[in-house]
C-alpha cells in the first residue's frame, strides 16, 4: 500500500474538516467507501457518515452497516426515498419496470437515489465520496477537489487516483471490514435487482445494469461529471 497516497487522502479530509463544515461523507459501503470511513474515523475528524437505504439493498450491505456501527461506535445517518415517490413509480411502470429500459431505470434511481441524495446534502458545505477515476470511463475526469454546482457545495474525493489493488492492500493491512458480497464477485454493488456478480475478465461496473445495451451511460444520477474544480 502507497504510504503516500494514504497521507494524501488524510490531508485532504482534514482539509475538509476544517475549512468546509459541516461536511459529510456519503457511503454505500463498498471497498472505497470502507477505507474512506476507516481514514476519517482513525483521525477522528467530524465528519458524519450517511447513506442511501433505497428498499432495494442486498441483506449484506444492511449486515455491514450494522457491523460498521459497533465496530466504530458511529452513528450512520440513512435517507430513503419517499414512501409515495416510490408508490408513484410502481402505478406507472411496475415494481421492477427498471427492467424495460433506461428511462424507466433513471426514473427509479431518482425516486430511491437522486431526490434522498438531495435532503442529506441540504445545508451541508460539501460531500465526500470514494470515487476513482479507475471505476470507469464516465469517472476518468473526476478531480480530487470539485464544485458541485447541481447541489451547490464542494465535492471531495481523496481516492481519485487510488487502484483497486491500493484500495484492497488498504482493507487487508488494516483489518477494514468489507461487504461480503465483494468476495462473491461483486466488485460494484448497488441495489440487489440491479447488481450481479461478474464473469473473468469483465469490467469491474459490467455487473450494475447488465441488461441495458453496450454504450449506456451506467450512472445512477447521484454523480454530475464532468464539474467545474475548485479554484
Amino acid at each position: 500500500m502507497s504510504a503516500l497516497h494514504v497521507q494524501q487522502a488524510r490531508r485532504l479530509l482534514a482539509y475538509v474538516e476544517k475549512g468546509f463544515s459541516p461536511a459529510v461523507f456519503a457511503s454505500s459501503f463498498g471497498a472505497e467507501d470502507m477505507v474512506v470511513l476507516d481514514l476519517i474515523a482513525r483521525d477522528g475528524l467530524g465528519i458524519s457518515t450517511f447513506t442511501l437505504d433505497t428498499g432495494r439493498l442486498p441483506r449484506e450491505t444492511h449486515a455491514l452497516i450494522a457491523k460498521v456501527r459497533a465496530a466504530y461506535g458511529i452513528d450512520v445517518a440513512v435517507f430513503q426515498p419517499w414512501p409515495e415517490s416510490v408508490d408513484a413509480y410502481v402505478a406507472e411502470y411496475g415494481i421492477d419496470g427498471f427492467y424495460d429500459g433506461i428511462e424507466p431505470r433513471k426514473a427509479c434511481c431518482a425516486v430511491r437515489k437522486v431526490e434522498p441524495l438531495r435532503r442529506a446534502l441540504a445545508g451541508k458545505k460539501a460531500w465526500i465520496t470514494g470515487l476513482r477515476r479507475e471505476q470507469a470511463d464516465s469517472r476518468v475526469s473526476v478531480q480530487a477537489e470539485e464544485r458541485d454546482e447541481a447541489h451547490r457545495l464542494w465535492k471531495f474525493n481523496p481516492l481519485v487516483d487510488w487502484t483497486e489493488a491500493q484500495v484492497w492492500d488498504y482493507l487487508r493491512e488494516n483489518r477494514v471490514p468489507w461487504n461480503a458480497l465483494h468476495d462473491r464477485g461483486y466488485p460494484s454493488i448497488g441495489c440487489e435487482p440491479c447488481t450481479r456478480a461478474v464473469k473473468p475478465g469483465e469490467h469491474a461496473r459490467a455487473g450494475r445494469w447488465w441488461w441495458e445495451q453496450d454504450g449506456a451511460k451506467k450512472e445512477c444520477g447521484l454523480h454530475v461529471i464532468p464539474i467545474r474544480e475548485v479554484a
